[in-house]
């Protein structure tokens, strides 16, 4: 969106409805999210590719279409005469199973149109290009990851707690969203959400003497600055109050054979002098953690 806050209470809440059924259309799981006034944020994981049933199929068609859509109808019509889904109808939909280049194009094309209709303006909104990381399935990884993003809103200095701001998977989970419940239970040791509720509440307001205490104290930005340059202890609930741009901009976030693994994958990409994939991340104690790319400019604000 160029820099500008054109995101409303209402638009923040369209993302949001536009996420689930797109979500269960394109295969794709939501792990948490945070829709800010100009831009937005998603932590999503891709399960591995799966034959669909004529029942998935019905009800992805069903979550993105409407009921009445065309290509539900159809579908429908040719699973009663014929006993499946139409070829047609079934490739288009499982092109796009996975796909995160698909699902992100059109997430952002169904919310510019809505955009666009309700404030009569026509064009392009998203100004900057899409930015994708390759985060390691690993709950080190995403625990790391979640919490970055559900801590956007204290960051922007919007609320102290994200549990009161109404546009993040952490807050969507406190309500009673399954699906954000069921994506953070996925790296989180309990595997029933209140226990889980509290072993994430305590990760996000991690410090280096408790991880759990009822009532943390939080320190501000320029005191954990401060911390860091002397040497200080602190927790990564405390660190990821923090922007590390490498979050955005690191391409490839995980353990370091994770990333060393990537970076051999793609090897080709990457200069003949370059030895391995793994950059740690300057400045900020996240044990466990690289980056393919070593960024050093501007890179902790």
């Amino acid at each position: 969106m160029g820099g500008e806050k054109l995101l409303d209470d209402l638009g923040k809440e369209k993302l949001v409805q536009l996420l689930w059924p797109l979500a269960t259309f394109c295969g794709v799981e939501v792990l948490t999210y945070c829709m800010m006034s100009n831009h937005f944020h998603l932590l999503v994981r891709i399960p591995p590719p799966a034959e669909l049933s004529e029942e998935a199929l019905l009800e992805k068609l069903t979550a993105f279409y409407g009921p009445q859509g065309a290509k539900t109808v159809l579908a429908q019509e040719s699973l009663k005469q014929q006993g499946k889904i139409d070829a047609g109808i079934r490739a288009s939909v499982e092109a796009r199973q996975g796909d995160v280049s698909a699902f992100m194009s059109e997430f952002k094309q169904s919310f510019s149109r809505w955009y666009n209709g309700r404030n009569e303006r026509f064009g392009t909104l998203w100004a900057e290009r899409l930015t994708t990381v390759l985060v390691e399935d690993s709950p080190a990884a995403l625990q790391t990851l979640a919490a970055y993003i559900d801590l956007n809103p204290v960051r922007a200095g919007l609320v102290a707690d994200p549990k009161d701001y109404c546009h993040c998977g952490y807050a969507a989970a406190l309500v009673g969203n399954r699906r954000i419940q069921q994506g953070l239970m996925s790296f989180l040791e309990p595997k029933d959400w209140p226990q889980a509720a509290t072993a994430y509440r305590g990760l996000l307001f991690a410090t280096a003497d408790s991880a759990n205490a009822s009532d943390p104290q939080v320190l501000d930005p320029e005191t954990i600055r401060a911390e860091l340059a002397r040497g200080g202890e602190l927790g990564g609930g405390q660190v990821l109050r923090l922007r590390i741009r490498h979050f955005s901009d690191g391409v490839v976030l995980g353990s370091p054979e994770f990333v060393d693994r990537q970076f051999l994958r793609y090897r080709e990409r990457f200069s003949p002098k370059r030895k391995n994939g793994a950059r740690p991340i300057r400045g900020v104690p996240l044990p466990g953690i690289s980056a393919l790319r070593d960024l050093r400019v501007n890179a902790i604000g």
